[in-house]
């Protein structure tokens, strides 16, 4: 038999992160509640001299569960990772990966080409372009000295 050291304050906080995700799931916004994600995917966001470049990981969700819009101003995608369904004669002795609906969102720089935006979703990366318009991007002068 293997003895595992017991962390009370490891599960404490455990059970804290249950319980605020339990009671942040709506919050109300006047009077109308809003519904908020059950997880939030990791994101990097990186800068060029050409463009912007998300990347999100959604490991496990389909490109047709994902959906992006561009609403005055702000980039937002969003979309669902479904729970592996309990099978017979299959036990669950841990679950520390989130399921259910996720959703992110950023305002988008002055400086970006909202018409140009261009996303691709391969291998759970989801990769999205955010171009700068052409008098945004920097340009070189050269000196010469005489």
């Amino acid at each position: 038999m293997n003895l595992a050291k017991w962390e009370p304050f490891k599960e404490l906080e455990s059970v804290s992160d249950r319980l605020s995700r339990l009671f942040s799931r709506t919050r109300t916004n006047g009077d109308e509640a809003v519904q908020l994600a059950d997880w939030s995917p990791t994101t990097d966001v990186t800068e060029t001299n050409e463009e912007y470049l998300i990347k999100a990981e959604l490991p496990e969700v389909k490109r047709e569960d994902v959906k992006i819009s561009i609403e005055e101003g702000v980039l937002t995608f969003q979309g669902e990772r479904k729970q592996e369904k309990e099978e017979k004669g299959k036990k669950f002795h841990r679950i520390e990966r989130s399921y259910g609906s996720f959703l992110r969102s950023f305002t988008l720089p002055t400086e970006v080409d909202a018409s140009k935006i261009r996303a691709e979703f391969k291998d759970g990366l989801l990769n999205l372009h955010l171009p700068k318009s052409e008098k945004a991007k920097t340009k070189v002068i050269d000196v010469k000295v005489s």
